[in-house]
């Protein structure tokens, strides 16, 4: 199976038809697309002009949108390094349960709960903005837009929500990557650390761990009005 770095090189090989290219970089959001699939493609095509089912898009257009992705990427792949490297620390320290945690392909780390609604600016400049969060104290709006309309789109069934807060009690869970639990306070409701409250704003699906106790609360509150 082709890796990233493989498939870039075949977008921006000049000896490959436009559809081999545009196809390499499709393939390329199997490897990393900040927002999902979908809505990271659209995203591209939006920024560079590229129509999303034209099959010989213009190359240097498909150059450029590959090029904001391998930014994000390497922005993304760099907080990895940095928080493997503090979470081996911690354990040398004797810290065995973080607050929060998160570290995994780079694959929906900005999801976008609606594909056609996406945050503005650049793949890179948007996770420069979640990684800022994710190292300050938590905070009470969108990390990424500041908007503090936050809302759960669906209330989990309390049954889902009981086995939920049952894994976030038992040991090894708080706030490991994908689990619930942790300090940042998230409804009962909300299943797991890296599902939480949509942006009004910008459409993202904020993180639990970049959120306050009384930000989510107050997701809580709207989602059940």
């Amino acid at each position: 199976m082709a890796g990233f770095r493989s498939l870039a090189h075949q977008v921006r090989d000049a000896r490959n038809d436009r559809a081999l290219r545009r196809h390499s970089l499709r393939r390329c959001l199997e490897r990393f697309a900040p927002y999902g699939h979908r809505a990271t493609w659209w995203h591209l095509c939006d920024r560079h002009g590229i129509g999303p089912e034209d099959r010989a898009a213009d190359p240097s257009r498909l150059v450029a949108a590959l090029e904001e992705l391998e930014e994000a990427r390497a922005v993304w792949l760099a907080y990895e390094r940095q928080f493997a490297e503090r979470r081996r620390r911690e354990k040398h320290d004797g810290q065995r349960r973080p607050e929060w945690a998160w570290s995994g392909s780079g694959d929906a780390v900005v999801r976008c709960a609606d594909p056609d609604v996406r945050p503005q600016g650049a793949l890179g400049e948007v996770l420069r903005r979640l990684v800022e969060a994710l190292e300050s104290e938590p905070g009470t709006g969108c990390p990424v837009c500041g908007a503090r309309e936050l809302h759960w789109p669906v209330r989990v069934p309390p049954a889902v929500a009981a086995k939920a807060a049952a894994r976030a009690s038992g040991p090894g869970t708080a706030g490991g990557p994908g689990r619930p639990g942790g300090s940042s306070g998230a409804p009962s409701h909300a299943g797991w650390a890296w599902d939480g409250p949509v942006c009004a704003g910008c459409g993202i699906v904020v993180p639990r761990p970049a959120l306050a106790r009384t930000a989510l609360q107050g997701a809580d509150l709207a989602g059940a009005a």
